[in-house]
């Protein structure tokens, strides 16, 4: 805010028309605005930034899940063999290995799917949300 400013603005007081000149009025406004639409523009960046942390672990949990399901293929693989090769013993052991890897996978690609659904979509909601209700704030007060 300039400090030649006259009045304090946000203080309660209406001002009549005849109390400012347009020209300070229009430049007030156009200071306000500025501020407005800088400040929106940081609660924006705030909330991307968020979002996108989310969606980086997702995207790493989803990895990690695609990485424990690719070895429990190669654990069901493996475990084929040892069935054909020796009855019981071997295969069992390589079947609760692909079990277990099974798990790993699933628990992982859940937690994932969770960290990408808190972070969608992908726009700054709150951000959309107070610029309306801004426009709208704006609105009202040229009906004035």
């Amino acid at each position: 805010m300039s400090s030649q400013q006259p009045y304090p603005t946000g203080s309660g007081r209406s001002h009549s028309s005849g109390d400012e000149p347009v020209g300070e009025l229009v430049q007030r406004a156009s200071q306000q605005l500025t501020e407005l639409v800088r400040g929106e523009m940081r609660l924006a960046q705030a909330e991307m930034k968020e979002k996108g942390k989310r969606y980086g672990k997702g995207g790493g949990l989803f990895g990690g899940a695609g990485l424990f399901g690719f070895l429990a293929l190669e654990a069901l693989v493996a475990t084929a063999i040892a069935a054909l090769a020796v009855p019981l013993p071997v295969w069992a052991a390589a079947l609760i290995v692909t079990v277990v890897l099974g798990v790993i996978a699933a628990v992982l690609a859940i937690t994932g799917k969770k960290q990408v659904s808190q972070a969608a979509p992908p726009t700054p909601e709150r951000t959309i949300d107070s610029v309306k209700a801004d426009v709208a704030e704006i609105k009202e007060s040229a009906k004035r």
